[in-house]
């Protein structure tokens, strides 16, 4: 049936070219658009203002001597009427535009006698043919995957899909102003890194060919931004992409957007304080209340954020005390909650992999603090407590939604937990850490008290309550056969 279809469209193309018509100008004549155009309804159609309009074709009805026409661009849409005594080659433009053409109309705007604003063409060129036709002239698209995988056929069929992703501009846009209002600088940092550090993840790597050299593909911006601080900048932060290696569920994806930002003099608290301020004018932007839906659960983000200790809730989830617990105690629970943990996992992947499944109990937002150093190599430790770290997490809809530190600037202690993160890779773990010694290095010229905090595109996914990769315009796919 397409194949029939393109055919008959091509052959209306050749047919339009073969009269030396233009049917792919470089320029078009654009008075206004559609939605400017219908809110100047009164002055231009008592002037007889005669407009350009340009929009793709939404529907196509032939009343024999008049074409009625739905034209939309990305804002709105308007009537086209066209008039077999008015318009120039009537019959030609009436056998020829498609749904999904795109069109120039010149005429003026009136309103029928149903009362609809429409404009009355005078002129009217196809200025993009249609070779295909748009899926709800032949097929529904609902299918998820074909949704993904041709995401300007979803974007040209759910208007609610334009909307999501209008939304997260407004997310992004948020973050990023309330930063630079609270005098953050807006920064940016290579995407390719030597030694990829500042989460624990598997990298992707490539080959850079002028410089014959491997690279990696960030799995954070948290090592190049501390440098920054090293540098002398004291309130910085970097929204960009960030890869990772692993694998794809309803909350991640190995290609997505991150923002860090770090603040020199300042302590957890005060990040804490930040954190929560900037969570509830994001979530307010987007959806207009504090209150959001995720799998059927109500999550109210407009109440102060209650704090939960790590060990506490650990102890009494799992019966372990982490302050004395070993690690084949933690492999055995692991073991006895059917996680299938691998031989070559250190005490802190064991502490995580259990946490993980505690984890979902959280929906409504809260605060976890305390956590434990072997989880958290690069974080400052807690004066109060060595074996714990000056560390927070943002939990809420059964995720982790944010990540935040007071940030390790002891240089050698940072390359003690890295030598100790090189132990677990050497026994298998292919996310533990690498030593970076240009950081340490970077380091030992001294770094500022500083407290630091990320987010990812997560957050936004939960609060519009979708799977991560159906909030990504064009997420990675596996290649059809």
């Amino acid at each position: 049936m397409l194949d029939s279809i393109r055919e008959e469209r091509l052959r209306k193309l050749k047919h339009l070219q073969a009269l030396k018509l233009d049917i792919y100008p470089a320029k078009v004549q654009r008075t206004a658009s559609l939605s400017e155009a219908v809110k100047k309804f009164a002055p231009w159609s008592k002037s007889k203002k005669r407009i350009y309009l340009v929009g793709r074709v939404k529907s196509v009805r032939d009343q024999g001597r008049i074409l009625f026409m739905t034209i939309a661009d990305q804002d709105g849409e308007i009537q086209v009427v066209a008039q077999q005594s008015t318009l120039k080659d009537f019959e030609l433009w009436k056998h020829s535009v498609d749904m999904g053409d795109f069109v120039e109309v010149a005429g003026t705007l009136f309103k029928t006698e149903r009362g609809q604003i429409s404009i009355s063409a005078r002129g009217l060129r196809i200025v993009s043919k249609a070779l295909l036709p748009i899926p709800t002239e032949f097929y529904s698209l609902h299918d998820v995957e074909t949704r993904l995988r041709k995401r300007y056929l979803d974007l040209l069929t759910h208007p609610e899909t334009r909307d999501l992703f209008r939304k997260k501009n407004i997310f992004w846009k948020t973050i990023r102003d309330y930063l630079a209002k609270e005098g953050f600088m807006e920064v940016e940092t290579p995407v390719l890194e030597a030694t990829p550090g500042g989460a624990d993840a598997e990298p992707f790597v490539t080959h850079h060919s002028a410089l014959d050299t491997d690279f990696y593909l960030r799995i954070s911006l948290e090592i190049a931004l501390k440098k920054l601080i090293v540098g002398g900048y004291e309130k910085i932060f970097e929204i960009g992409r960030v890869f990772r290696n692993e694998g794809i569920d309803a909350e991640h994806l190995q290609d997505y957007t991150a923002s860090e930002f770090y603040w020199a003099y300042a302590d957890r608290e005060d990040m804490m304080k930040l954190v929560e301020s900037l969570y509830k004018t994001a979530i307010r932007a987007v959806n207009g209340g504090m209150v959001t839906t995720y799998n059927g659960e109500k999550i109210n983000w407009g109440k102060k954020w209650p704090r939960v200790d790590y060990y506490n809730i650990f102890k009494e989830k799992t019966g372990l005390d982490l302050g004395r617990a070993s690690l084949e105690e933690l492999r055995h629970k692991a073991e006895e909650m059917n996680l299938r943990p691998e031989r070559s996992l250190g005490r802190g992947r064991l502490i995580d992999l259990i946490f993980k499944q505690i984890r979902p109990q959280f929906v409504q937002p809260c605060f976890l603090v305390g956590h434990p150093k072997d989880i958290s190599p690069l974080a400052k430790a807690d004066p109060k407590d060595s074996s714990r770290v000056l560390r927070f997490q943002v939990l809420a809809a059964g995720s982790e939604v944010g990540n935040g530190w007071a940030e390790l600037n002891d240089p050698e202690d940072q390359r003690r937990r890295f030598e100790e993160q090189m132990k677990l890779r050497a026994a298998g773990d292919k996310e533990a850490q690498r030593l970076d010694e240009d950081f340490l290095e970077a380091m030992e010229y001294g770094m500022p008290p500083t407290a630091g905090f990320g987010v990812s595109e997560r957050l936004f996914a939960i609060l519009v309550d979708k799977p991560i990769r159906e909030t990504i315009f064009f997420p990675p796919m596996r290649r059809k056969e």
